[in-house]
């Protein structure tokens, strides 16, 4: 590991994939960067950890848009993007529908048009409509209106083709049209992807790239305040050290990042109104369980990925409710981890972490075994025997992320749309500082990290350029 010098140009502080790929992009633009981690490893949720007996998880769900491969082309490298593979069967089982889909424009059309008896120009325009958002468009219809605009009344349609985004990025019917639009197009570009050889090679590669470019990395590094002075960033304070730099890039929590590591008398009260009233996104549970060797999973019936539900309709409530109704199954075959065995399954659901957050301890251990028992419940149905296959077993709630990854109220996602303006904003209110990750729902989950860490990095080597200039 690289020894950190006491004066940089660019700090980043988070190594979230948004925070990798500033730091990746900033150093081969030739600046000296320092890139500082709270954990002992480095990805935020893109992340993994390993358990005694060889047992391998992936942190997050394993599925993202096509754009990842050109993004991490070119904010990467091509080792990275040439491992990028389709996942081709995606299930769908709940009391309206139960169906395998490749996940892509064809295929929906084909299932819309076919199994749900739309006419086809109607599912031609919704998708076109969708393709057509950007985040510079109108904010003001919601998703709920969108799809009674298209299929009013039609609870089914709109479960098919909201449920998967919900879990990818928190996207509730309530939230803007266009930032479901713009995620859900993206998917139906070419279907769901993911990276093969797992979380933990994807987080290694990405390291030694940064390595090669000359970037800095301290882990276990905890930051616990930004250094301001007459408006200008100065550095960030690591414990009783202060790392010097002129630019620093934040890859914490939005609101983190402004109340806590820099302070809210360094901003103009209309900006602190604003910031105030951005909401935070919802937290998740997961269950993590490994199977032993030699024992299997049936592909042909789980599929890669599994949207399985009791719930009678779609509703955002009852996704987020501890009685939990909804599950997005996350199955990781030998062929996720070239050269293995191993089969494991992660369960993830979405939750409130106020839910959890106040409970006693012994309330907190109990209602974990609960969700565990409940998870291992529903798996049942489609992996008959399960208790016995199982080697390892546990689970995470919205008080671990936020224990790990410093995002307030463990958000999944990070903030909802209004954090965009807010992030973007920053560096007008104090010069040389900068914010980049998951803020509003279109700059969320792995390809909208990635792409957000470009666009900032290129923000920030603008203001280097400038200060540049100026000296």
């Amino acid at each position: 590991m690289a020894q950190y010098i006491s004066k940089y140009d660019i700090i980043v502080i988070g190594s979230g994939l948004a925070g990798m790929t500033a730091a990746n992009t900033l150093a081969k633009s030739g600046h000296k960067v320092l890139l500082l981690e709270k954990h002992h490893k480095l990805g935020g949720l893109a992340t993994w950890f390993r358990r005694q007996g060889g047992y391998v998880f992936d942190v997050s769900l394993h599925g993202f848009p096509v754009g990842m491969i050109k993004s991490c082309r070119r904010y990467w490298n091509a080792p990275i993007a040439d491992r990028i593979v389709p996942l081709p069967r995606i299930v769908f089982d709940n009391p309206q529908f139960t169906l395998t889909t490749s996940f892509n424009r064809e295929d929906f059309t084909r299932l819309l048009t076919q199994k749900f008896h739309l006419a086809e120009e109607t599912v031609v325009e919704f998708f076109d409509t969708a393709r057509a958002m950007s985040h510079t468009g109108d904010a003001s219809m919601t998703t709920q209106q969108l799809f009674d605009r298209f299929f009013p009344g039609r609870e089914d349609v709109i479960r098919l083709l909201m449920e998967p985004i919900t879990y990818a990025n928190g996207s509730t019917l309530e939230d803007p049209a266009l930032t479901y639009g713009i995620v859900f197009s993206n998917f139906m570009s070419k279907g769901v992807y993911t990276f093969e050889g797992g979380t933990d090679l994807l987080i290694r590669l990405m390291q030694e790239e940064l390595e090669r470019n000359g970037v800095d990395i301290k882990v276990s590094a905890d930051v616990t305040g930004i250094s301001v002075e007459n408006g200008e960033v100065r550095g960030v304070q690591t414990g009783k050290d202060l790392i010097r730099a002129k630019a620093v890039v934040s890859n914490t929590n939005l609101k983190g990042t402004i109340f806590h590591l820099v302070g809210r008398e360094h901003f103009t009260p209309r900006f602190i109104e604003t910031a105030e009233a951005v909401r935070l996104n919802n937290s998740s549970t997961q269950v993590y369980m490994g199977l032993k060797p030699g024992e299997s999973i049936n592909e042909d019936v789980c599929g890669d990925l599994l949207f399985c539900s009791a719930a009678p309709a779609f509703r955002t409530e009852m996704l987020l409710s501890r009685q939990i109704t909804s599950r997005t199954f996350s199955f990781y075959y030998p062929k996720t981890r070239p050269g293995t065995e191993n089969y494991a399954v992660v369960s993830s659901t979405n939750a409130n972490y106020s839910d959890w957050a106040d409970l006693p301890e012994a309330e907190y251990k109990a209602s974990k075994e609960a969700l565990i028992e409940d998870t291992l419940n529903a798996l049942e149905k489609y992996v008959p025997g399960i208790r016995g296959k199982i080697g390892w077993l546990e689970a995470a709630t919205p008080c671990t992320f936020q224990d790990y990854t410093s995002h307030w109220n463990g958000a999944s996602f990070g903030t909802k749309y209004e954090g965009l303006a807010v992030s973007r904003e920053l560096p007008e209110q104090i010069q040389g500082l900068f914010h980049t990750g998951s803020v509003g729902i279109i700059m969320s989950g792995w390809l909208g990290a990635v792409n957000y860490g470009f666009i900032v990095a290129n923000n920030v080597d603008a203001f280097m350029l400038d200060q540049k200039g100026k000296n």
